[in-house]
């Protein structure tokens, strides 16, 4: 089907119907035959009766389809209008027989029987209206309602009353001929008050109407003077015919209003109903027409005054209705908007962190699957092209999440470059079917500012088990979408219970290292740095522990990492500092004459980035003392790399005087230029090169390059991890000046260190100084 076609009018269907189409030919069809028999009264009453019953039958079976079409609030209204339409069928049956098979003259009012089975039909219709709720809920509406419908309704009676029981002309009708008339006006004017007052009424106006406009001309034609009231006219029986087809029309007119889905031609309540107003034009005009002929001048123009001026006040009311119904118009618009920014994110026009919470708590089920979704390496978009161009992402990102979702999927912006998807009722491998989806799409190259980006999107997938509620979902989903990040980005983790207790134990550590530097849990030991030549210490490096009460002593391969993430490594990393410039100030104060010791103490990327280290190394310094030639703060490549802060904090802490070394160097994929622009002194060659150096070529092959760029730059270098004999007399062959590891000693408390300076000075043979 062609999606430009434009979509068709209620009224094209209705003009395709083949039901309205039966019903209008079969009316059509009478009335051509009322005319062919024109002067044949007799004939002309037996053709509208027997047109008159498939009518009836008509609405009867109407009423009973749309019993089961209509939703089930509607069910007892369309039962009853059903029953009316199979009492007047009953009722029509019975007199048309009679007026065929019965000798005599046939009557065009119906007898005891159709009368009665008649009065039954509008008793059911009565009935109808008045069991339908009118959708009023507080009392102010309902006394506004009841106000409406009594001005109606005794405009109804009105007409009836003048027209029925006293008509125009003299014309007298039998009573029960006024009765009927007088029935029919009054529930049309009950049926049009149901219609345009109610909130919530049965029918489509376009399908009511057509049954009020039926009941009110049969009312007003049996009471018209004149041709009216003869059966000499071909057309009295048209207009006598024409009420029972609109009749007819109205459940099937609502048949298809249900079928095609149409609401445009429901009742929408206005702030204010032109019943009434109509009603009194109505009254007025009836009191016109029972004016006398003779009537005074007097008389005549005060009813034209009090006329006038009822409409002018009518008027002036209706124009401050129409102007309070454009203020509260104006008012659903701005509060609709309002429901929108509260609901919908303003970017990208997915759902909110509210908006969301609410759907998922309404659609979460023991089968819903949760994605969480963060896109990698956003910031640099942000930071290389502009925050215009990040919105840009955001909004072509948000557009490909809606293009990757089924009906009923719920899409969210977390915050930032955060998303979230709610897919209910899903089975897990349909969901990795989504999730893979949704990747592929997120992968496709985006232009922005005429440059072509490749975005990746890291998603942690969680999957709802009974008992969960939103909250848990996303923290799952979360915990998942990290695990994501942490194996490298651009794909998607499903949440295992395995995640969730190294995380609970990961939130333990956290919560276990906060105390641990309120308590003085955590210690330095120390590891020796020799010279390779003749194996004298001259330095130190200070290595944490974490002494903890029930575990004993924690490696830092567990919490130096989570203390990173965390940000718990600047005031460890704080602490640790002073900590080691106290103990090398210790140690020179205790042997001011020997040879000191420098210190070397690990800076990580987090804390280069601090704008107080500076700070804290020159207090550190400062307070115990220590002379900042004995520091040296060690740094590895990655922590340096393409930052400027990190190299401006190194230049300051040089012009402190303190001494600087790239630890773990040859691990990073760092460039060359990076030995010029650090400003460095020594160079720590990483344990990997050194642990299969004598067996190695490419590992001899990367130490003798690193050793000959540290001497071309007049860099002290110092090879790590040295475990062997073998391994020191390579590492010194290749021009290494100092050398780490345990075959000079495992890292040890304090006091450790002066024994094994005593012993290693003993070994080399060197003197303490004597006043040198």
């Amino acid at each position: 089907m062609n999606s430009n076609r434009p979509a068709q009018r209620p009224v094209d269907h209705l003009r395709r119907d083949p039901v309205l189409r039966g019903l209008t030919g079969l009316t059509l069809a009478g009335i051509v035959l009322f005319f062919v028999f024109a002067g044949q009264p007799e004939l002309q009453v037996r053709i509208y009766w027997l047109f008159q019953v498939p009518l009836d039958a008509a609405l009867a079976f109407g009423g009973w389809r749309l019993r089961t079409l209509a939703p089930a609030r509607y069910r007892r209204f369309w039962s009853m209008i059903a029953f009316a339409g199979a009492s007047f069928t009953i009722g029509d049956t019975y007199h048309t027989l009679s007026v065929l098979v019965v000798p005599g003259a046939p009557s065009l009012n119906g007898g005891a029987v159709q009368t009665i089975f008649f009065a039954v039909g509008m008793t059911s219709n009565v009935i109808a209206c008045l069991i339908f709720p009118q959708g009023l809920r507080t009392a102010r509406e309902k006394f506004i309602f009841w106000l409406d419908a009594a001005t109606v309704l005794v405009g109804g009676g009105v007409v009836a009353w003048c027209f029925a029981f006293n008509p125009i002309g003299g014309s007298h009708t039998d009573r029960l001929t006024a009765s009927v008339t007088a029935a029919l006006v009054l529930v049309a004017t009950f049926s049009a008050t149901k219609v345009a007052l109610i909130k919530d009424p049965p029918m489509a106006r376009i399908a009511a109407w057509p049954m009020v406009c039926a009941a009110l001309i049969q009312g007003i034609s049996s009471v018209l003077p004149g041709p009216f009231q003869t059966l000499d006219h071909p057309y009295v029986y048209a207009i006598r015919l024409l009420p029972s087809l609109l009749i007819a029309f109205g459940p099937w007119i609502q048949i298809i209003v249900l079928r095609i889905g149409d609401t445009r031609h429901s009742t929408k309540r206005r702030p204010y109903s032109l019943l009434p107003y109509g009603m009194i034009m109505v009254t007025f005009a009836v009191f016109f027409m029972m004016l006398p002929m003779t009537a005074s001048s007097q008389l005549v123009g005060a009813t034209i005054g009090v006329v006038v001026i009822t409409c002018l006040v009518a008027g002036r009311q209706l124009v401050a209705f129409h102007d309070n119904a454009k203020l509260i118009g104006r008012l659903d618009v701005a509060l609709g908007e309002l429901r929108d920014q509260a609901l919908f994110d303003g970017l990208t026009g997915l759902a909110n962190r509210t908006h969301f919470s609410a759907e998922t708590v309404r659609l979460l089920d023991a089968e819903s699957t949760l994605l969480l979704i963060d896109l990698d390496d956003f910031k640099t978009v942000n930071d290389t092209m502009g925050h215009a161009s990040g919105d840009a992402l955001l909004i072509t990102v948000a557009a490909r999440l809606r293009g990757a979702l089924r009906d009923g999927d719920v899409a969210c912006r977390m915050g930032g470059d955060e998303f979230a998807v709610l897919l209910p009722r899903t089975t897990a491998d349909d969901a990795n079917l989504i999730v893979q989806n949704l990747l592929d799409r997120l992968a496709e190259p985006i232009v922005l500012l005429q440059h072509t980006v490749v975005t990746r999107a890291s998603v942690g997938m969680t999957v709802a088990r009974p008992g969960d509620d939103p909250s848990t979902l996303l923290s799952t989903a979360d915990i998942a979408m990290y695990e994501a990040k942490r194996r490298g980005k651009g794909i998607w983790v499903t949440y295992t219970d395995e995640m969730g207790a190294r995380i609970s134990a990961e939130a333990v550590l956290i919560r276990e290292m906060g105390q641990a530097l309120d308590e003085d849990q955590f210690v330095l030991h120390y590891q020796p740095i020799v010279r390779l030549c003749d194996g004298a210490i001259s330095g130190v490096e200070a290595l944490i522990r974490w002494n903890h009460p029930e575990r004993g002593l924690v490696s830092p391969l567990e919490f130096i990492p989570v203390a990173e993430r965390t940000g718990q490594i600047v005031d460890i990393g704080r602490w640790a500092l002073r900590e080691a410039c106290r103990q090398a100030a210790a140690w020179l104060a205790a042997a001011p004459h020997r040879v000191p010791i420098y210190v070397g103490v690990n800076v990580a990327g987090r804390q280069l980035r601090d704008p107080d280290l500076v700070t804290d190394v020159a207090t550190a310094l400062a307070v115990t003392g220590l002379p900042a030639a004995l520091l040296v703060i060690e740094v590895t490549e990655t922590a340096v790399l393409d930052d400027e802060q990190s190299h401006a904090t190194m230049e300051a802490l040089r012009d402190l005087g303190v001494r600087l070394a790239l630890d773990d160097f040859g691990t990073a994929a760092s460039s060359l230029g990076l030995l010029l622009t650090c400003p460095v002194n020594s160079l720590k060659l990483d344990r990997s090169f050194v642990e299969s150096i004598n067996t190695v070529s490419r590992q001899a092959a990367v130490a003798t390059a690193v050793s000959q760029m540290a001497a071309a730059l007049e860099f002290a270098s110092v090879a790590e991890g040295i475990e062997t004999a073998e391994q020191a007399e390579l590492l010194r062959g290749l021009g290494y000046q100092y050398g780490q590891g345990y075959l000079y000693s495992r890292p040890v408390p304090p006091d450790g260190i002066s024994v094994l300076r005593s012993v290693a000075d003993l070994e080399s043979g060197v003197l303490l100084e004597t006043g040198r």
